[in-house]
């Protein structure tokens, strides 16, 4: 009987041994003889590892498809100044110019500009760090109290300015009225931006 055992234990760990080689011999011969289809990216599917050109440097970063331009420039890039409020396109905290255009990066996903220049607060700066105009009428004006909304008012100034280069106080109040401050601060921010006109004007 014990004979009679072993041999049943040694038949079946030789099944189990030829089960195994017989998928490693046609999982080796579906990777020989695959085409190149296997490698194609499949229709509607979004690549991952991007490119993005933000702040005149090209960055690459992994993204998922569904990912917002806000959250890969703040968790993935490193530039909080970029700020999440509502994240429902509602505050303007989040805003960026995206070609020169202000645009709330909340709502924007990230793989979709790709071929776009995405500017952020942290890229107006000049050369050795001189503040650009709207973001120096802001310190000079005392323009904020927590200054939460500040980088998404400058951004969203800075683009309509490329519009409208000397607006009125009524026509830049509409045109940065996307954005809300909870403070409720808004004339002081007002007569920031209005400066920031003015001193644009004679540059």
């Amino acid at each position: 009987m014990p004979e009679l055992e072993s041999q049943r234990l040694l038949a079946r760990r030789q099944f189990i041994k030829s089960i195994i080689a017989g998928g490693a011999v046609a999982a080796s011969a579906s990777y020989l003889f695959r085409d190149a289809s296997w490698a194609a990216p499949v229709a509607g599917s979004v690549e991952r590892l991007v490119t993005l050109n933000v702040n005149g440097q090209l960055r690459r970063v992994d993204v998922l498809k569904q990912e917002s331009l806000a959250m890969t420039l703040r968790y993935k890039l490193g530039l909080t100044g970029t700020k999440l409020g509502c994240d429902r396109a509602e505050c303007g905290a989040c805003t960026v110019l995206i070609d020169d255009v202000p645009r709330y990066s909340c709502s924007v996903l990230t793989h979709t500009v790709r071929q776009s220049k995405v500017t952020t607060i942290e890229g107006l700066a000049g050369p050795g760090g001189k503040l650009h105009p709207v973001q120096q009428a802001v310190v000079d004006e005392q323009g904020f109290q927590c200054a939460f909304c500040m980088s998404g008012f400058i951004m969203a100034t800075v683009g309509y300015l490329k519009t409208n280069p000397t607006p009125t106080r009524a026509e830049l109040a509409q045109g940065i009225s996307g954005n809300l401050c909870r403070c409720c601060d808004y004339n002081k921010i007002l007569r920031s931006m209005l400066r920031a006109a003015k001193s644009m004007e004679s540059v």
